[in-house]
């Protein structure tokens, strides 16, 4: 008897170390990917085209508008695979928190993507991958970096600089565990970078000293990370923070969380993403640190938290 065939894939989530903000006016972001997150996808044999994911379960052309860069991921996979007029039916597991700067929507695009080339017997390249997900983000935010796609479906750290190719390169610091806090508040990427547009028009002298210096920061971390610097990538990350208050894209909770981190040893602590929400990152030097860190910002309202070892592992 042949096997019901199924097709699986499977994407991390991504967090902005540095550079969030700043990227949008040339200057450098550090992301990764964070595999404590993760969106799963499976696509077995249906009569029906069906979704069943967390927001929605049904027929594909019955999808909410919020998923409208899932339908068209799933069509224009199709298309490439010459496959239109196949039924199946897809299903989206996520522990990524959506609307968090942590790249859900890249990486539920990442995971059908390669479970629809599984589940047809194709190898699915980089290639392939980046300009079908890359397509899908454009319908969920507009003018996406690319950072997003890249971060979700690969295993480096990747150094961006807008209009130029991605750079990866090794997250290179030993005895280093990143918490990552979510405030449960909606990032407001959209509003705060509109805002930091506004502030740029009315000062702009003063917003393109924050901007630089950002830009400055990321290119120092860069440097900290590959000389396996640790405690200076802490103290990195902190004079972002400021920069990013600065540009008044941090709120009560994350100043809040960030503080709470920094008064439990952490070595450094900022927002990551659009801000105004989302979530923040700490940096600890050893796992037990990490631990006491994560178990203060929760008790200090976060949502939820996650620790991840940013060590090579041999």
């Amino acid at each position: 008897m042949k096997k019901e065939k199924t097709g699986h894939g499977r994407a991390s989530g991504k967090i902005i170390l540095m550079g969030e903000h700043s990227v949008v006016y040339g200057e450098p972001a550090i992301a990764f990917p964070f595999q404590e997150t993760y969106i799963s996808t499976k696509v077995e044999p249906d009569t029906n085209m069906l979704v069943d994911c967390h927001y929605f379960c049904g027929e594909l052309s019955e999808v909410p508008p919020q998923l409208k860069s899932v339908k068209e991921v799933i069509k224009q996979t199709l298309n490439v695979l010459h496959k239109e007029k196949e039924t199946f039916k897809i299903t989206i597991t996520s522990t990524i928190p959506a609307e968090r700067g942590m790249g859900s929507s890249a990486a539920a695009a990442v995971s059908i993507v390669r479970a629809l080339f599984d589940y047809f017997d194709m190898p699915c390249t980089q290639s392939e991958l980046l300009p079908l997900v890359n397509r899908a983000e454009k319908i969920a935010h507009g003018n996406p970096s690319g950072i997003d796609a890249a971060a979700t479906s690969g295993n480096d750290s990747l150094f961006f600089i807008k209009g130029q190719p991605i750079e990866s390169f090794p997250m290179n610091v030993s005895n280093a565990y990143l918490i990552v806090a979510d405030t449960g508040i909606k990032g407001q990427t959209r509003a705060a970078v509109s805002d930091v547009a506004h502030l740029f028009e009315q000062n702009k002298q003063r917003v393109s000293q924050h901007i630089t210096e950002l830009g400055h920061l990321t290119k120092l971390a860069k440097q900290a990370i590959l000389t396996d610097d640790v405690y200076l990538l802490g103290k990195i990350m902190n004079q972002a923070q400021v920069q990013l208050k600065a540009l008044t894209v941090s709120n009560d909770q994350l100043d809040q969380l960030v503080v709470t981190a920094r008064e439990n040893g952490s070595l450094g602590a900022k927002l990551t993403g659009g801000g105004r929400g989302g979530c923040m990152i700490a940096l600890a030097d050893s796992k037990e640190q990490a631990v006491k860190i994560a178990t203060a910002i929760e008790a200090a309202g976060a949502k939820a938290t996650w620790i991840q070892s940013l060590g090579v592992k041999n």
